[in-house]
Parts: C-alpha cells; sequence; structure tokens
C-alpha cells in the first residue's frame, strides 16, 4: 500500500504528508519461528494488519507496523512503482533463501508479475536467467527485462533440453516455481540438475477443495490448508540428492532492501501493472484473471 499520512498519534520520525509504502503484517520477534527467521510463520504476523484494508480511502496503521514496515517513497518513485515493494521483498527473500551465488543457472517458470521481479533481482545476484511461460506478451517483456533466454513452454522433455544445449550444462542449479499450475513440478524435475534446488513460489488449488478429487482421496492423505500429492516424487527427490523448499512473505529487511533496488532502477516495473480508478475494481479483478493484464494498480481517491 502507498499513501500519504494524514494524521500521527505516536513519536515517530514520520510527518504529516509524507509519501510511504507500508507492508501489512508485523511479526513479534519473540516466538520460536521468528527466532529461527521464520517470520511469516509467526501467529503474530498474520493476526497484524492494516485496518481496514488497503482498498479503503483512509486506513490505520499500528504503531509496529509503523516501525517496521513503513518506509519513504523516493522522490524517483511513482506510487505505483512503489507498491512492488512487498512483492519484490517476498522474491528478494526466498533468492536470499536459496543461497543463489554469481554464475548460477536459474529457471523462473511463470512470468506473471512474481516471475518477472525475480528474475531481475536475480540477474542482480550475478545469475544467468532462463524464463518459461505461455503468454507471448509475458515472454516478450522478460526479454525485454534482460532475461539471458525465455522459452515459451511446448513439452517438458523440449524445454530440459533447450536448457542443457544453451547453456551447456547438466541441468539449472535452481528453479523457481512462479505458477500455480501442478504441471510446473514435473518440468521443474526435468529441467533442475541432480543437487540442485527447486523454490515453491506460488500456490495451487487444493484437492480438499475439489469435490471429485477430494471423494478419491482418504482422510490421511488430506492436510491442513492444502493436499498430500499422491504422485509424490518421493524418490526422485531423495535418489537426486535434491533440495526443495517453500518461501512465504518477506522480512522488514528485504522490505528496506527491495526499495532500494526499485530506487536504483535495478527493478524495473514499468509495464507491469495497469492503472485502475477505485470505481472500476471490478473489471480490474477480471481483467487480471483472464490475462488480459499483469497486475492492476488500484487507485483510491
Amino acid at each position: 500500500v502507498v499513501g500519504i499520512i494524514e494524521e500521527i498519534k505516536t513519536k515517530t520520525n514520520f510527518k504529516i504528508g509524507n509519501r510511504v509504502v507500508l507492508g501489512h503484517h508485523v511479526p513479534c520477534y519473540n516466538c520460536v519461528y521468528c527466532k529461527n527467521q521464520n517470520y511469516s510463520m509467526c501467529p503474530e504476523f498474520k493476526s497484524s494488519n492494516i485496518i481496514p484494508g488497503g482498498f479503503c480511502e483512509y486506513i490505520y496503521v499500528s504503531e509496529r507496523h509503523l516501525e517496521d514496515t513503513v518506509q519513504k517513497v523516493p522522490e524517483n518513485l511513482s506510487d505505483a512503482q512503489a507498491s512492488f515493494t512487498e512483492p519484490s521483498a517476498c522474491c528478494l527473500r526466498a533468492i536470499r533463501r536459496a543461497n543463489i551465488k554469481k554464475g548460477d543457472v536459474i529457471m523462473v517458470i511463470g512470468l506473471g508479475s512474481i516471475g518477472l521481479l525475480m528474475g531481475q533481482i536475480l540477474k542482480s545476484f550475478g545469475a544467468s536467467v532462463i524464463g518459461c511461460d505461455l503468454i507471448e506478451e509475458r515472454i516478450k517483456l522478460a526479454e525485454e527485462l534482460g532475461f539471458d533466454k525465455v522459452y515459451k513452454y511446448s513439452s517438458d522433455e523440449e524445454i530440459s533440453g533447450l536448457c542443457r544445449a544453451d547453456f551447456q550444462i547438466e541441468g539449472v542449479d535452481t528453479v523457481f516455481l512462479a505458477s500455480g499450475s501442478e504441471k510446473t513440478i514435473p518440468l521443474a524435475l526435468k529441467c533442475v540438475r541432480n543437487g540442485g534446488v527447486i523454490c515453491v513460489f506460488a500456490s495451487v488449488h487444493s484437492y480438499s477443495r475439489n469435490k471429485d478429487l477430494s471423494e478419491k482421496l482418504e482422510d490421511s492423505e488430506l492436510i491442513r490448508g492444502g493436499y498430500c500429492h499422491p504422485e509424490f516424487p518421493n524418490n526422485e527427490i531423495y535418489y537426486r540428492d535434491l533440495t526443495v523448499f517453500g518461501s512465504y512473505s518477506p522480512a522488514s529487511s528485504d522490505l528496506k532492501d527491495s526499495l532500494n533496488l526499485l530506487k536504483d532502477n535495478i527493478i524495473k516495473v514499468d509495464g507491469l501493472s495497469a492503472d485502475y480508478n477505485f470505481d472500476e475494481i471490478n473489471q480490474a479483478i477480471a481483467d487480471t484473471l483472464s490475462n488480459k493484464i499483469i497486475k492492476a494498480y488500484i487507485k483510491i481517491p
């Protein structure tokens, strides 16, 4: 959320009239999750929020938010550009957790806003970046943003073959799954090298929400918030010595660093979002779901 401070009721260095960007959750920093830097798993992380929510003319921000997530927007950034601070920070945290090294060959599957942000940040780490998607407009945009190679998906075998041939490698070092499709898992397994890393960076629809499928699964196969996939590639992960992990939400340090990346034009976001007025919000959602746009930016009067 990006906005102007209208009223302050606590001691702070911020002033009325400051243009700021903020994240929506704050961890406690005291629980077992916070002590292990799993901030997004902190019980207070989700329970803390801006009130009543971002789609409002005015919002209330707690003192904890003010201390932890609120930042002044640099003068060279527009509101829409600054609004990419939090999603960029999510990508930055995932990349840091994957221990990306200079010279690594990385694949990003799914070139929506997250995939396009991910690729740019990976380039700043010195990695060679491969993108893969089905939509021509997103493929073109990834090429314009500096991805080393961008493939239009055809088949798992063809894409994995292109990766190996174009970069003369046994497989990519790390795959980031930025698409909410189950079909990306087999593609990632085809493309990643033995001993490589797969980061799951998107959710998929749960089998437990699909009546036909859920009736075919035993209760023990359904888990909280998702499902146990009946074709989970246990042996392939084991015998190929793969590391598979998920990454969800950023830490406050990632928010600060991502805003600097935007300010320094290392992350370019022009063309990644389309502006809508608040009374056009239903159209914005419809256009996003139909892939007419990558991301909607809602302007509140």
